[in-house]
């Protein structure tokens, strides 16, 4: 009686014990569905009111509309690493996500010992929001109106053409990359900050730049500096008569600025799937890109496979760019 007894216990304990996973099945899926069901929090890792920060909340916003509340916070520090940090240990259930960039996914990998983070794995791809070119310029001192000019005008000037940007910055990586790709002899400027880099370029203490089409197209515009190609395979819509460096002779420096949103890897797939649908029909638009191309920014829609391929690409691309240039922050 009692091994009876035994028995039916342990074959009803064995029972509950299989129900179990089914019941927590059913309620991941429960939980999905009813997603969002409390506000989305998306993580900036730079400061409030730059470009970055101005298309993250343009983009919660489209979400809020869409989806359900997404609240934009910022968290800058350590060159973007320390908010990228915080969502790739959050939890993945789709209410903390990151809004990504070039700059933090691709070059701070590379370029920050401290950030140990490889977004590759750390992350969910949900969707590619934009990409944003750079131009290379030069001060209107410079006799050269074309890539070819500027090529023989550095190399019948060895170590006299300067350019100055902060370390590991587009400036400095995509300058030092032309450099390389053109066998010139042009001097790095280190600078802390932008806005002295580019005072001194219009100054004439340095000579050329390559850096985002967002800070240079109002200089450009004004005649301030000489734009000589954009560095990208288009031409851009706002320049048209700007060749691109492809036509110039240089048939792989296509490299644009872009914007992405991801989130901790393992957010469940129908979480990603809704909020990829709900960015790109946001992105499609005609408000949505006439905000972007105030920013010099171009909305790029996608599928999550899409960016998780685009990104593999670019965080090679870019720390293959970083180790050039010898960039490396502790």
């Amino acid at each position: 009686m009692a091994t009876r007894r035994t028995l039916l216990t342990a074959m009803a304990g064995a029972g509950a014990a299989a129900a179990l996973p089914a019941a927590l099945l059913g309620s991941a899926h429960a939980q999905q569905n009813n997603y969002p069901n409390r506000p989305i929090r998306m993580i900036v890792p730079f400061p409030p009111g730059g470009p970055i920060d101005t298309m993250a909340r343009l983009v919660g916003e489209q979400l809020s509309a869409s989806v359900g509340q997404v609240v934009v916070e910022n968290r800058p520090g350590a060159g973007s690493t320390l908010g990228t940090k915080y969502v790739a240990a959050a939890p993945p259930d789709g209410y903390t996500l990151l809004f990504g960039s070039s700059g933090s996914l691709a070059v701070a990998p590379a370029l920050y010992s401290s950030l140990d983070v490889d977004p590759r794995k750390a992350f969910a791809p949900i969707a590619l929001v934009a990409l944003l070119p750079h131009v290379f310029v030069v001060n209107n001192d410079v006799p050269a109106h074309s890539i070819a000019e500027f090529v023989a005008y550095a190399k019948a000037n060895p170590g006299k053409i300067n350019f100055g940007a902060g370390l590991g910055t587009p400036p400095h990586l995509l300058s030092t990359l032309f450099k390389t790709e053109a066998h010139i002899d042009v001097v790095y400027i280190p600078y802390s900050g932008s806005a002295q880099s580019v005072t001194d370029l219009l100054g004439g203490r340095t000579q050329f730049t390559i850096d985002g089409l967002v800070t240079l197209y109002p200089l450009i515009k004004a005649g301030k500096v000489r734009a000589l190609a954009i560095a990208r395979k288009e031409r851009w819509p706002a320049l048209p008569d700007v060749p691109t460096l492809v036509e110039s002779g240089f048939p792989d420096f296509t490299l644009d600025a872009w914007t992405g949103v991801v989130a901790p890897a393992g957010t469940p797939s129908p979480v990603i799937d809704k909020l990829n649908a709900a960015i790109n029909a946001g992105l499609k638009t005609p408000a949505a890109q006439a905000n972007l191309a105030k920013f010099s920014a171009l909305a790029n829609t996608g599928t999550p496979d899409d960016l998780r391929r685009f990104l593999a690409d670019q965080t090679q691309r870019w720390g293959a760019i970083v180790k050039l240039a010898g960039a490396r922050i502790d």
